[in-house]
Parts: structure tokens; C-alpha cells; sequence
């Protein structure tokens, strides 16, 4: 059974101002849920049909059974997925961390995108992103589906990051259509990568910032696609910077 007043918080929280406000978040479907429930992240409370309760060892306190119609009620999604939950918004590191290669998403927009960049930083062992502070927030819940659980291993800080990157004693690479071939790269660990806005790129402030300029050529023939979606382009940086040998 679900109050109003509860059903009232979980739609609230779809707005950051709320989870600003409340510092909680919404995450549902069972694989994300399973997974923060076991993180370091904290459960503040689980909205969950009868069969999900078997899957979990959780205090019962903080579960919830309710029937399909009042998940529907809850849900962010089209079809609901058994399970809704609501975690505490965790406190991540401020510092940047050394002799690690850091991520910096420079207006990032797209949750989809975010989430995405979110989950390939924890594939690639990458423990820091650096956020502007008009990147979409990293708890939206579109963003919190798409980490599917990698929220809980990286830590997403969002700063003035002119300020930050003015002070940061490491190179910084940012992706550009023109730039050297990431693929003539050494391996990097050392370093800030520099990720721009999905349709403008890395702003000019950032862009004075930037000690060494990358590009992913692009090997077809007709050369009519104008750019790569920012996570996939991540992924194949972070592939490149990894990937090779030192």
C-alpha cells in the first residue's frame, strides 16, 4: 500500500529542485535497484511488488508491497518494472584524485548521455568525472537508469570547471573533430579528457584550457555524418587511452 503523501515525494523527485531539497533520488527497475540496494549507497525506502521481496534481504521497514496499478501510479517509465526506490543522494569526493585519468563533461545535456558516460567510466576503472555545473544532473532519473548501478562507483562532481581545470597539474585532452589521431596516442593514466556538449562541442573558455587536441578520424567514404553522440565517442577515447600498451 502507497499514501498519497508518498506517492506525492516520488513524483516530486522527478524535479532536481525537490532532490536538492530532500537529498533523495529515484531509481527503478529490478537490475538497478539490486544493485544500489547492495552498494555503499544508502535505501531510504522500496516500492516493490510482492514478487520482487523474494529477490532482496533488505529491512523489512523499508519495504513496500504495492499492486501493479499504484507502481504504474510511481513510475517513470512506460511499462513499469516490479520495483521503485527511493536512495539518498551520496556525498562525493570534492578533490580530484592523482595519477588517474579523470573524465570532464563540459554542458553534457542529454541524460541518456550522461548515464551512459557514467557507465563506461566504471567499465573503464575511471573513479572521478568533473561536471559543469549546467550538465544535467547525474541523479535525474533517466540518468540513474542508464548507469544501470555505476552511479555507486564513480564519483560525479559538479564545479566551476574553468576553476577546476585552472589547477588541475595534469594535461588535458579534449575531443575535437580536428586534432592528432587518437589513435597514434600513447596509453594515458595521467590526464583530464575533455568531453563537450552534444551539439557545440567544448566551450571557448575550455577550449584554452586544452593542452592536447584529439580527434576520432573518420573512415567513411561518403563523410556525410557530422559528428559522433558524445557517450559513444567516450567510450572509444577512453577505449584508446586504455587500450594500449605504455
Amino acid at each position: 500500500m502507497i499514501s498519497k503523501n508518498q506517492q506525492k515525494l516520488i513524483q516530486s523527485l522527478k524535479l532536481k529542485k525537490n532532490r536538492i531539497k530532500t537529498s533523495l533520488f529515484i531509481a527503478e527497475g529490478e537490475k538497478v535497484v539490486i544493485e544500489l540496494i547492495y552498494s555503499e549507497i544508502k535505501l531510504n525506502s522500496l516500492y516493490c511488488l510482492p514478487s520482487f521481496t523474494d529477490k532482496i534481504n533488505i529491512d523489512n521497514e523499508l519495504v513496500n508491497e504495492i499492486n501493479e496499478k499504484e507502481l504504474s501510479k510511481i513510475s517513470n517509465l512506460k511499462n513499469a518494472n516490479q520495483v521503485v526506490a527511493l536512495f539518498e543522494i551520496p556525498k562525493f569526493a570534492k578533490k580530484t584524485k592523482s595519477n588517474s585519468l579523470i573524465l570532464a563533461l563540459d554542458d553534457i545535456r542529454d541524460p541518456g548521455n550522461l548515464g551512459t558516460i557514467i557507465r563506461l567510466a566504471d567499465w573503464f576503472g575511471i573513479t572521478t568525472i568533473l561536471c559543469s555545473n549546467n550538465t544535467v544532473d547525474a541523479f535525474n532519473p533517466k540518468v540513474i537508469m542508464a548507469t544501470m548501478g555505476s552511479i555507486s562507483r564513480v564519483d560525479v562532481i559538479y564545479c566551476n570547471l574553468v576553476d577546476e581545470l585552472s589547477k588541475v597539474d595534469k594535461p588535458i585532452y579534449g575531443a575535437f573533430l580536428e586534432g592528432d589521431n587518437i589513435y597514434k596516442t600513447s596509453k594515458i593514466d595521467d590526464a583530464i579528457l575533455v568531453i563537450g556538449n552534444e551539439s557545440n562541442g567544448i566551450s571557448e573558455e575550455i577550449e584554452k584550457l586544452i593542452t592536447n587536441r584529439i580527434t576520432i578520424p573518420q573512415f567513411g567514404s561518403l563523410q556525410d555524418t557530422e559528428s559522433l553522440n558524445a557517450a559513444v565517442a567516450t567510450g572509444i577515447l577512453l577505449s584508446e587511452f586504455k587500450g594500449h600498451p605504455k
